[in-house]
């Protein structure tokens, strides 16, 4: 199944994005083997150079690694992803909080909102 990629950003970020977040939820594990970026880009529809490119950058961040012969691993730096997890966490809270001010809401009214929908659930 294709990945949910749109036109509006670049397609490089948004694979970033997509694969930084499956390794903070646990779909990728620290030090595990990604696949290789023929069946990463078949799985996502899009080129393998696009892959490539996306690939190339989370290696410069250093949270996939090569080793040569081997192919792609995730970082074994378990820190670094609670960090990234971290932000992440912050950005969506960030954006989320912004959306509600832009619906006028304040923050005594959000934090029920939310207590309500968690029980609910």
């Amino acid at each position: 199944m294709a990945w949910d990629l749109s036109s509006d950003r670049p397609i490089f970020i948004q694979i970033i994005e997509r694969i930084q977040m499956d390794i903070v939820s646990g779909k990728y594990n620290a030090g595990e083997k990604l696949p290789s970026v023929r069946e990463l880009a078949a799985e996502a529809a899009v080129n393998p150079n696009t892959m490539q490119k996306a690939l190339s950058e989370l290696e410069r961040t250093g949270l996939v690694y090569t080793q040569r012969t081997s192919g792609r691993y995730i970082t074994e730096d378990e820190a670094m992803i609670a960090g990234l997890r971290e932000k992440l966490a912050r950005e969506k809270v960030t954006e989320f909080l912004e959306s509600m001010k832009r619906l006028n809401y304040q923050p005594d009214e959000i934090v029920p909102m939310i207590t309500e929908r968690e029980e609910t659930q």
